[in-house]
């Protein structure tokens, strides 16, 4: 890859937990991107970037514009972004493609880099489990309740809307932060399923905020990102190895 590096991060849920916190992470994530643009082929974002995040026909949420700016300068730059949308940033559309120029999925998505095969998501939703999301998804992504929700004006909705998501952020229990052993993560056991059928080398998802990495089997790894709220981790793959790591400020 011309000793160029793929890099891979997520939930850095930019607006969490009040606009000053959120200001010192973002910095820390601009200065993550200024660090790595230097060797940078792609750089994958998975998921959760915005701990809210919604679009109107004419009005996007205010704020993150370092972030924003620094994004556009990687893409204007030459270096492809590929953003996927989590369930906290779901609300994605057709914003930051048009001004950004990432590329956004919305769905896990299989792609081969340097002769290795990679499995990314976000992780939120898949397989059996996690039934309680698979059902606030289908709300969330519903055409009829998306366009009651675009009628109630911005003040209100995006105000609901981030006190929700804080509230949910803060609920969470701590069995919920811990690692649950390979047996009952259930990222894990969704990704030992598919390898019943189909080899990756690796498995890269975000979601869960634990910084993880597991081998499943005979030349397969798994790697959970972690988050910039607590453990500022993220993955790059150097054309032979993908590894775990820990951005420190220079």
């Amino acid at each position: 890859m011309e000793n160029k590096k793929i890099y891979f991060a997520s939930d850095i849920h930019l607006g969490l937990p009040n606009h000053a916190d959120s200001l010192v992470r973002e910095k820390k994530f601009v200065a993550f991107l200024d660090e790595i643009k230097k060797d940078a082929k792609e750089i994958y974002l998975l998921g959760d970037v915005f701990d809210f995040w919604h679009e109107y026909k004419h009005v996007v949420p205010r704020g993150y514009v370092r972030f924003l700016g620094k994004i556009a300068e990687i893409t204007d730059s030459g270096i492809p972004v590929h953003f996927f949308t989590g369930n906290h940033d779901i609300w994605v559309y057709d914003y930051l493609p048009t001004e950004l120029g990432v590329t956004i999925h919305r769905e896990p998505i299989k792609i081969e880099l340097n002769n290795k095969k990679f499995y990314l998501a976000h992780g939120d939703g898949l397989g059996p489990w996690d039934k309680g999301f698979k059902f606030m998804k289908w709300g969330f992504t519903n055409p009829i309740l998306q366009w009651f929700f675009a009628r109630l004006h911005p003040n209100f909705a995006v105000g609901l809307a981030n006190f929700l998501s804080r509230k949910n952020r803060y609920a969470e229990s701590e069995d919920e932060k811990v690692f649950k052993g390979k047996d009952k993560e259930w990222l894990v056991l969704y990704s030992k399923k598919i390898l019943e059928t189909e080899h990756f080398d690796y498995f890269i998802y975000g979601h869960r905020h634990i910084p993880i990495e597991l081998i499943l089997g005979k030349n397969s790894k798994y790697i959970n990102l972690g988050d910039w709220i607590h453990h500022f981790t993220y993955a790059v793959f150097d054309g032979e190895n993908t590894e775990l790591k820990k951005f420190t400020d220079l």
